[in-house]
């Protein structure tokens, strides 16, 4: 009678149990896409200033992929999230495989507005704790009539956003690339767009960004058939330069090229830089004649670009980063990072000093429209991006978002400059003594396998 009685209550807990499971699972079917994936009817309530679209395709497609995503929520932990609009879900789920193994999540939506990335934010992109995110936004705010500002605007909410759930998460932002007024997106809106972009982003050394405008926009501020046929979207061409552009942020943040560089350097040479630590060289401390200029400078032109003054001389042996941060040794790169002011003017120097004729080689990748130097003895040889910033725009054998190899001779007063053994300088007059420094100003440039050989 005992074991009956068990069995009969054992029995009722089960199917009391079973209904509140099905009841459960019923109410998530019923309710859960319909109040999360849907686009809200009003816009009362929502977060943001800007246009939303409730076209019906795009209805459809908005509650079509973020309905997806919601079951991928798991998969998709700590991936790179990019997040945009039809320029990104063009790219495809991996990004065309343009990162390798790297874990991608791509959060684009065709026709999306900044505004609308906002109100998605939290469930598409925050929910998979990324490792980074990638922001490429407010081309199709243009189209909708939206200000410049009013962009802008949304675009800091975002990235208060972010900050917010992850005070140290990679931000790369990248400025909205080039259309053409017949697509009601023209030139002179995009590149006040831009502005306010740079002028969010301004001193916050969590955000990168990333200059897809100049990378892209023909002579007119606008872009070209042949990377965006439709002078909207990219085309492989235009993803391919796109990848191009990102890969050298996202190796200086540890996500690509974690390996050490192999490279064996040839009899005669001796290293300046020995891949792992920035050993051999220093901060040099400013002049006070040059401290006095650059105040001029300040006070003309408080907009125009930060310049570092140092107190007192400092070396950097056995340590990876400089002490500002500005100079990194990862995996064979000496890396001038992307300065949080947009334009930083800052020079690194060897503590030794070179008066014999020597033979300088070294390489460097520069991302879009970068600009650094090489000094010899003092004299800056101009190294950038050269064909997007100059002054060498003419050069064919140039490799843009790649490495390329810098050779200087220098015999006697002069030194013999040549970039993937093209001429940039014949008889480049320098001092008789002297270090080998590294400039930083805009954008990010690495130096790699930086060696010399003393000649006779």
């Amino acid at each position: 009678m005992r074991n009956s009685l068990r069995f009969v209550l054992f029995t009722m807990l089960a199917v009391l149990a079973c209904q509140a499971i099905c009841l459960s699972a019923q109410e998530a079917t019923t309710t859960t896409p319909e109040r999360t994936w849907a686009i809200p009817d009003s816009n009362d309530g929502l977060p943001g200033s800007g246009p939303i679209r409730r076209y019906d395709w795009f209805k459809n497609l908005w509650k079509q992929r973020r309905s997806q995503w919601a079951r991928q929520v798991q998969q998709d932990q700590n991936a790179i999230v990019f997040l945009g609009d039809s320029i990104t879900q063009g790219w495809g789920n991996n990004m065309g495989g343009s990162f390798g193994d790297v874990k991608v999540a791509n959060r684009g939506i065709s026709g999306d507005t900044s505004r609308g990335m906002l109100i998605r934010l939290q469930d598409d992109v925050l929910a998979l704790n990324p490792a980074c995110v990638v922001m490429l936004m407010g081309t199709n705010d243009l189209e909708e009539k939206a200000e410049p500002a009013t962009i802008a605007s949304d675009v800091k909410l975002i990235l208060s956003e972010l900050k917010k759930h992850d005070a140290e998460m990679p931000i790369v932002l990248c400025l909205v690339m080039p259309s053409s007024a017949s697509k009601s997106r023209a030139a002179d809106k995009i590149k006040q767009i831009n502005a306010l972009y740079l002028a969010a982003a301004k001193g916050d050394s969590q955000v990168t960004v990333v200059d897809t405008w100049t990378l892209f926009a023909n002579e007119l501020g606008d872009a070209k058939k042949s990377e965006f046929p439709d002078l909207l979207h990219p085309n492989k061409a235009g993803y391919a330069k796109w990848a191009a552009a990102l890969r050298p942020i996202f190796a200086t943040l540890g996500f690509l090229e974690t390996e050490p560089d192999q490279f064996a350097v040839e009899p005669g040479f001796e290293s300046l830089f020995n891949g792992h630590d920035l050993t051999g060289w220093g901060f040099h401390a400013t002049p006070p004649a040059q401290v006095e200029a650059i105040q001029r400078r300040r006070k003309k032109n408080p907009a125009g670009p930060a310049w570092a003054i140092v107190k007192e001389a400092i070396t950097f042996d056995g340590k990876t980063v400089s002490n500002d941060g500005r100079y990194v040794a990862k995996n064979g790169r000496l890396i001038v990072t992307t300065p949080a002011e947009g334009r930083r003017i800052q020079q690194l120097w060897t503590t030794r000093e070179f008066p014999q004729d020597f033979v300088l080689k070294l390489e460097f990748r520069a991302t879009p429209n970068a600009d650094s130097g090489i000094f010899i003895r003092q004299p800056q040889l101009q190294c950038r991006d050269f064909l997007l910033a100059g002054p060498y725009r003419e050069l064919q054998k140039y490799k843009p978002q790649d490495w390329n190899e810098i050779v200087i001779t220098v015999r006697g007063g002069s030194a013999h400059c040549t970039c993937n053994g093209e001429l940039l300088e014949a008889e480049f007059k320098v001092p008789e003594t002297g270090p080998i420094g590294l400039e930083g100003d805009r954008g990010q440039i690495e130096y790699r396998r930086i060696r010399i050989k003393a000649l006779q």
